[in-house]
């Protein structure tokens, strides 16, 4: 791992009066493995919106990869080299598998998209299909993105977040939903990952999250409760009591 890619510093947001997220401090080394783990409620979400500039905060800054972000717009941040998934699914349900992956590599390119495909297009193509393999969607590249499965648009929906090429990568849920074999599939793509992109993820599957993350980051209420190895998370009664509801206002 390398310098810090990632810094949040004492960052918050209200709704109303309402602390979704309260002076959180965090740090995320180049090429770490991290997930963000907490009950329904916790403030995980907003946490990554904030991030990636979907929301603005209430208190606090941002930096990503050295630079105070904290006012910069999202496709600023993702031409720096953010990626990320929604919750929601956000594939273009009309386009192809294909052209799915073309368009988010486009769109932080200086380029039109062009109804026929030309010579300028060819590099574009084959990174949309290199993606489209590496999440497992090799044979999928001329179906329609609204046919998929579920399993398989989330799949793309990692895909597309991959497609550009992004420094950090940053995955809200991307097992939801997911059959046993699907999230398989997911994990070893993630345990795949190019060793230089740095990877952060929300997921309620702690198989998932425990197996890809070197280390994890625990938010209860909207504040930061505790950091650790993924053994010492398995191991941590309070982490236990929160997900069983048990104690400490569990959600």
């Amino acid at each position: 791992m390398t310098a810090t890619l990632l810094r949040v510093h004492e960052l918050g947001r209200r709704f109303g009066g309402v602390h979704a997220v309260r002076g959180v401090d965090l740090e995320v080394a180049g090429g770490e493995r991290r997930a963000i783990l907490g009950p329904n409620g916790a403030g995980k979400s907003t946490l990554f919106n904030l991030i990636a500039g979907d929301l603005a905060p209430t208190e606090g800054r941002v930096e990503l990869f050295g630079r105070d972000v904290t006012a910069m717009a999202v496709r600023r941040r993702v031409r720096l080299g953010l990626g990320r998934t929604y919750q929601t699914s956000r594939v273009l349900a009309g386009l192809s598998v294909e052209d799915n992956l073309y368009v988010a590599v486009l769109g932080t390119q200086r380029g039109h998209l062009r109804p026929l495909r030309s010579r300028a297009d060819r590099g574009r193509r084959e990174r949309a299909r290199e993606v489209a393999a590496q999440v497992g969607l090799a044979d999928r590249l001329d179906a329609p993105a609204g046919s998929l499965s579920h399993g398989e648009q989330r799949q793309l929906e990692v895909g597309l977040a991959l497609a550009p090429s992004p420094r950090l990568l940053m995955l809200d849920e991307p097992a939801a939903g997911l059959s046993r074999a699907e999230r398989v599939v997911l994990t070893r793509t993630l345990l795949d990952l190019d060793p230089e992109v740095t990877l952060i993820i929300i997921e309620h599957d702690m198989d998932v999250a425990l197996t890809v993350a070197a280390r994890v980051t625990m938010l209860h209420q909207g504040t930061l409760l505790l950091e650790g190895t993924p053994a010492e998370i398995r191991a941590s009664k309070l982490v236990h009591d929160i997900y069983l509801g048990s104690g400490h206002g569990g959600e």
